[in-house]
C-alpha cells in the first residue's frame, strides 16, 4: 500500500535546502541581522525623548493633535521616569523603551523585505491575469497557514534569534502588500490609462508616472496591513529568541507574571496604535493630493 507522506516531504525539501544552499542562507542571515542591528542602533542612540518627539511632530503632522497627544502619554509610558515629589522619588512608565526600539526594527525590517517583494509581485499580477490566478492560492496559503508552523523551518535554516523571527514575520505579511498593489493599480481607471498612451507615453512611463501615483492611496493602505500583521507576529517571534516586546508576555505567560505580561500587551498596543494611525495619516494625505497623466 503506497502512502503519500507529505509531512516527510516537506521535511526533506528542508534539509535538502539546508544541506545544498547553507551558504545562501548565511548571507542573508547576515544582511538581515545588520539590517536589523543598524535600525536598532539608530532608535537607541538618540536620547528617547528625541525619538518621541518625532514620533509626536509626525503624528500632529500627518494625523491630528489629539493622536500627537496620545502618541506623547503613549511613548512615554515606554520609558521608565523618575520624580520626586514632596521629597519622595516615584518611578512612573514601565521600563520597556528598549524592547519597544527592538521590536519596531524588526517590525521595519520584516516590513521592508515584505515590500521589496510584494509590490513588484503585485504589479506583475496586475498586469498578467495568469500571475494573479497563480498568485492568489500562494497568498491565501500564507495567510491561512498558522503562523506557529512558518517557525520550524524559519529556526532550521536560519537558527535561533531576530532573524528567523523576520523571516517568519516577512510570510506572515507579505500577502496585504501583494493583494492591495495589485487592486490599485486594477482600479486605475482605464481611460486615463488611453490618455497617457494617446500622449506618446511608454508602458514604463505609465506606470510610474499614472497608474501607481493614482493606485498609491491603496498601496499605503496595504503597507499598514503589512505593518499591523508584522506586530501580530511579535509574541510569535519570542518564542525563537526574537527578543523585543514579545519577551515580557512570554514570561508573562510561562511564569504566570500577570503584571509583565500586561505591560507587554499594553505597549505592543500603544506600538500598535501610533503605527497605524501615522501610516493612515500619511494614506490619506497622499490620497488628498490630485495626479494627473503625463502630457507629453
Amino acid at each position: 500500500m503506497m502512502e503519500l507522506d507529505i509531512g516527510g516531504a516537506f521535511e526533506a525539501l528542508v534539509n535538502w535546502l539546508q544541506t545544498n544552499f547553507e551558504p545562501f542562507f548565511d548571507a542573508l542571515s547576515a544582511v538581515i541581522g545588520a539590517v536589523i542591528s543598524g535600525l536598532e542602533a539608530a532608535f537607541l542612540f538618540p536620547p528617547s525623548y528625541v525619538v518621541i518627539a518625532g514620533f509626536v511632530l509626525l503624528t500632529g503632522w500627518f494625523v491630528s493633535r489629539k493622536t500627537a497627544l496620545f502618541t506623547l502619554i503613549g511613548m512615554t509610558l515606554l520609558e521608565e521616569v523618575r520624580v520626586t515629589l514632596w521629597g519622595t522619588e516615584v518611578v512612573v512608565g514601565m521600563d520597556l523603551w528598549v524592547a519597544t526600539m527592538q521590536t519596531l526594527a524588526l517590525v521595519l525590517t520584516a516590513t521592508l523585505l515584505a515590500l521589496l517583494i510584494g509590490i513588484p509581485v503585485g504589479i506583475w499580477a496586475s498586469k498578467r491575469d495568469a500571475v494573479e490566478r497563480a498568485v492568489r492560492p500562494v497568498l491565501d496559503f500564507m495567510q491561512t497557514m498558522p503562523a506557529f508552523v512558518y517557525l520550524i523551518p524559519a529556526v532550521l535554516l536560519f537558527g535561533l534569534g531576530e532573524v528567523p523571527g523576520v523571516i517568519a514575520t516577512f510570510i506572515f505579511a507579505t500577502p496585504p502588500a501583494v493583494r492591495l498593489t495589485n487592486l490599485g493599480i486594477r482600479q486605475v481607471p482605464a481611460d486615463v490609462v488611453e490618455a497617457a498612451r494617446a500622449f506618446g507615453s511608454t508602458p514604463r512611463q505609465i506606470l510610474l508616472k499614472v497608474e501607481l501615483p493614482i493606485a498609491l492611496p491603496t498601496i499605503l493602505a496595504g503597507v499598514n496591513q503589512t505593518i499591523m500583521l508584522a506586530l501580530s507576529m511579535v509574541v510569535i517571534a519570542a518564542l525563537i529568541g526574537a527578543g523585543g516586546l514579545g519577551d515580557p508576555v512570554v514570561k508573562g505567560i510561562t511564569q504566570l507574571q500577570t503584571d509583565l505580561g500586561f505591560e507587554g500587551g499594553l505597549a505592543i498596543v500603544i506600538l500598535a496604535i501610533v503605527l497605524d494611525r501615522l501610516t493612515q495619516g500619511i494614506g490619506a494625505e497622499v490620497g488628498s493630493g490630485e495626479t494627473t497623466a503625463p502630457t507629453a
